[in-house]
């Protein structure tokens, strides 16, 4: 069994990289019904578990990976390596894991941003993007810091999380329903942890640039969580709070949902992340629902706006004594 599972975290994620093989299309990524059943179990990464990489020199988080000479290949899209968000890849020395998967945060920029000055954004040094997955409890939990001045990734933070409430039986199907279509299912059982682990391992990640103390992470002064609609914190992360048994953080208290700012600049209405792509002509990367590839493609939407002139305000505030209640900002919004 341990060896079907070490040649299952080995294989190449079929699903997952069959898109960087084909155009991405503005509409619709590539259908997996030539692909077969589940039972053909493949993973987000040939990087196996049995070595843990606990952090990246700074000279590998800032440098792209050389994956090719030929520049139609170094620029083709791939898929991400779900191990190295989790930075857990043993396979950083592997030309052909390299040339497979994609090793860096940046966004695959469309736009010319050399002119673009930080005119948009109020006091806000950094966007924090975020897009949560799961429905019963929180399955994914990735985010994308965004320089509000120069609009480039600083830096990311992903975790797959282990529901808490649910018998290993429920979770399998949970996680097969889920990820398994995405073929990214065997990364999620080799990487996940419980919620109140990835709360305390974003706010190290948050501490560690400089958004909030060493004593406490609370408010933030400087960044504003955006989203893709008001559920991700109004909703989602106070039911798992509750469900994980801890408390609220008080930095959850207000955020951008992106869906208001879109309708009041551009005087139309967007039911979601692939409407606004869609209008504004920004081709779909990666799986959708996918919250790792959702987030990348909000933060180019978001990158889009500003360039467009947008400016970005919080649009909802939790009451501090009764934090059910929210207050929304803007009178024309998305409800």
């Amino acid at each position: 069994m341990e060896v079907l599972k070490m040649a299952n975290s080995r294989v190449s994620l079929l699903r997952h990289s069959l898109n960087s093989f084909f155009p991405p299309s503005a509409t619709s990524t590539f259908s997996l019904s030539i692909l077969p059943t589940r039972r053909f179990i493949v993973s987000a990464s040939i990087s196996s578990k049995e070595a843990f990489v606990d952090s990246l020199s700074s000279q590998q988080a800032a440098t792209p990976f050389a994956d090719s000479e030929n520049p139609k290949l170094r620029n083709r899209w791939k898929p991400m390596c779900l191990y190295y968000t989790q930075d857990k890849c043993t396979m950083l020395q592997d030309s052909s894991h390299l040339q497979k998967f994609n090793h860096s945060f940046s966004l695959e920029n469309e736009l010319n941003t050399t002119k673009y000055k930080n005119k948009h954004s109020e006091h806000f040094d950094f966007f924090l993007v975020l897009d949560l997955e799961g429905k019963v409890e929180i399955l994914e939990f990735p985010v994308l810091m965004i320089d509000a001045k120069t609009m480039n990734v600083v830096a990311f933070f992903h975790r797959f999380v282990r529901p808490s409430e649910m018998r290993e039986e429920r979770i399998n199907e949970y996680i097969e329903g889920k990820y398994g279509k995405l073929g990214v299912d065997r990364v999620w059982h080799d990487t996940a942890i419980p919620f109140t682990d990835v709360i305390e391992q974003f706010e190290e990640w948050m501490t560690k640039h400089n958004l909030c103390s060493n004593d406490l992470c609370g408010p933030l002064p400087r960044a504003a969580f955006v989203t893709c609609g008001n559920w991700d914190i109004k909703t989602k992360i106070p039911q798992q709070c509750k469900v994980s048994k801890m408390k609220l953080p008080s930095y959850f208290m207000e955020w951008i949902n992106l869906k208001d700012i879109y309708l009041n600049f551009y005087k139309r209405r967007a039911a979601g992340m692939r409407t606004m792509m869609n209008e504004l002509n920004i081709t779909l990367l990666g799986s959708h629902h996918l919250g790792i590839d959702d987030t990348k493609n909000i933060a180019r939407v978001l990158q889009r706006m500003l360039m467009d002139g947008a400016i970005l305000k919080i649009t909802a505030k939790r009451n501090p004594q009764v934090q059910e209640k929210v207050e929304f900002l803007f009178e024309n919004r998305i409800k």
